[in-house]
């Protein structure tokens, strides 16, 4: 099965023995497997997509609950893509640990796989990241130890946990800055004569919270809610294509507050857009005790597929929104289906399936910055390099994988690693001690971290013509002690540049920092693509990176 994250497939840490001679097992990791069961399943007989949003809520408290040594709740669940539907009589297996804990919230990694106990078969359901708060106590506001990473992964996943809380921040800014922008681009409703009415559509429900629905800490579990709210969701899309839809996304959302035993719980749901084989359907949850006004629980965006026999999507009919509100939701969704795609294909596919080249704008900064510097990580904690040729102290590593040569160079230099970081991060100065690049100018600064260059190269042959390159520069100073200070290009395509992107991009930095200090860096890493004019007895030399290790790699 495919995977949802770059590299996910490639990495796995190897058992860590400690000195004791045991096995490491991270001391927050929580396994929960359940055998679904026709009480499960929905009638085509599938594990419901509520159930499995319950239980996966429920293995991810009890992670967090075990590192904070108190009661959590679920402050916000990033986007959720599932691959595969899950049978009767198959084993759900789900793993939740904690990536990295902030001042008062945490990030808990949630992982399903589905088991088939007849033929041995294990594959991949969906992976998924939510983020819990420790609540209040008498003693006041809680202030989270801080995780300590043991193995790779963990250092992998610490660190880029601190990137994904980037994108959950702004979030919301993003989507509402897509949205005032692109309501002239996104035109006028159509009008179609078959379309479906989107008041045919909608769904109300109430649900008395009881104590069953209820978690130990007497709120309503926050898994239960998502369960209802997918419950309307599908009975919505339903209505829509008179078929039962297969939820395929959920998008990110945030609990805006709490509910608790006694509430009545209204939720509401309508199809806002149908696209040619995937329909958006937006849900909202409020709730209410005696007379007071209605109170906003969550909100959330689900996209739904129709499947044939063979398992492919069907062509969905059209919708017809309704005045007013419901042309505002109808051009909402198409803007979102944007991000949603743009965060799906930048974010979520393979390494192998990145493209060279990636249309860039102000809606996908983020989402491209995020890939830029985890590809760089992921690269760098692959541990199957194999070492080639040594001369000079100079040592050349090459990895094959899916159908890439990539090659690491590694050497050890003297200088000062802060006036290195600054050489090597800013691309202006790259031509200095570069050859490859003969111009390089600043052409967008999208953010104090990230920036957009030109880079100009020379030519392969004598009367050939040099090349053109975009390249989104991202740099990132540590968090604390044991995040690593990255700078990575990616090749981006900018809206305002009218030249044309081939190949591959040059060369990215890396700096794994020790757990004494924050500036002193011990190894530069460069796991990018090289420009295709560089043959392999160019490779640059790396005359001026830090004290420690020196690693060039670059992918044919």
């Amino acid at each position: 099965m495919a995977s949802d994250r770059p590299g996910e497939d490639a990495i796995q840490d190897p058992l860590f023995i400690l000195e004791t001679g045991e096995v490491y097992r991270n001391p927050t990791e929580v396994k929960m497997s359940q055998i679904v069961l026709p009480c499960h399943a929905n009638h085509c007989g599938e594990l419901s997509a509520g159930q499995l949003l319950k239980w996966m809520d429920s293995t991810a408290c009890l992670s967090a609950e075990r590192h904070a040594g108190c009661s959590c709740i679920t402050a916000s669940v990033d986007d959720i893509h599932f691959e595969r539907t899950i049978g009767v009589g198959q084993v759900v297996n789900i793993i939740a640990k904690v990536n990295r804990a902030f001042t008062s919230s945490m990030e808990v990694g949630i992982l399903v796989t589905c088991e088939d106990l007849y033929t041995d078969r294990q594959w991949k359901v969906c992976h998924a990241f939510g983020t819990f708060v420790a609540r209040r106590t008498e003693a006041g506001k809680v202030q989270l130890k801080q995780v300590i990473p043991r193995t790779q992964m963990e250092q992998m996943e610490y660190s880029l946990a601190a990137e994904r809380r980037r994108m959950r921040l702004i979030h919301a800014e993003i989507i509402t800055d897509l949205l005032s922008s692109s309501t002239a681009q996104l035109g006028e409703c159509q009008e179609y004569q078959d379309a479906v009415p989107a008041e045919r559509t909608r769904v109300e429900s109430v649900e008395l919270v009881l104590p069953p629905h209820a978690n130990h800490q007497v709120s309503t579990f926050g898994g239960q809610i998502m369960a209802w709210m997918e419950n309307v969701a599908t009975i919505a899309a339903s209505r829509l294509c008179n078929a039962h839809p297969t939820l395929r996304t959920i998008d990110m959302f945030h609990f805006r507050g709490p509910s608790h035993i006694g509430d009545r719980l209204v939720l509401k749901a309508i199809v806002n857009n149908a696209f040619k084989n995937s329909m958006e359907v937006g849900v909202c949850a409020e709730a209410y005790q005696g007379g007071e006004p209605l109170r906003h629980i969550n909100s959330a965006f689900m996209t739904f597929e129709v499947l044939d026999t063979d398992r492919k999507p069907c062509t969905l009919p059209r919708i017809r929104p309704e005045p007013v509100d419901g042309k505002r939701r109808y051009q909402e969704a198409i803007a979102r289906k944007k991000i949603r795609l743009d965060r799906k294909y930048i974010i979520s596919c393979k390494q192998t399936e990145v493209p060279l080249s990636v249309p860039w704008d102000q809606s996908n900064q983020m989402y491209l910055s995020y890939n830029n510097v985890s590809a760089l990580k992921l690269m760098a904690a692959r541990n199957n390099w194999v070492l080639n040729s040594e001369k000079n102290k100079v040592s050349l590593y090459t990895l094959e994988e899916n159908q890439m040569l990539c090659f690491k160079v590694e050497t050890h230099v003297n200088v000062p690693a802060e006036q290195t970081f600054h050489l090597l991060s800013d691309l202006r100065r790259r031509q200095e001690w570069d050859r490859h690049y003969e111009e390089c100018e600043v052409i967008n600064q999208a953010d104090e971290e990230d920036t957009l260059y030109r880079i100009a190269t020379p030519s392969v042959s004598k009367d050939g013509k040099g090349q053109d390159f975009i390249l989104l520069a991202s740099r990132r100073k540590p968090c604390d002690a044991r995040s690593p200070t990255t700078t990575r290009p990616l090749q981006a395509s900018s809206p305002t540049s009218p030249q044309t992107l081939l190949g591959s991009p040059p060369a990215s930095t890396a700096f794994s920092l020790p757990a004494a200090t924050s500036w002193r860096p011990t190894g530069t890493a460069w796991p990018l693509c090289r420009p295709p004019h560089c043959d392999t007895a160019g490779l640059p030399r790396p005359t001026l990176p830090t004290r420690g290790k020196v690693v060039i790699s670059r992918k044919e």
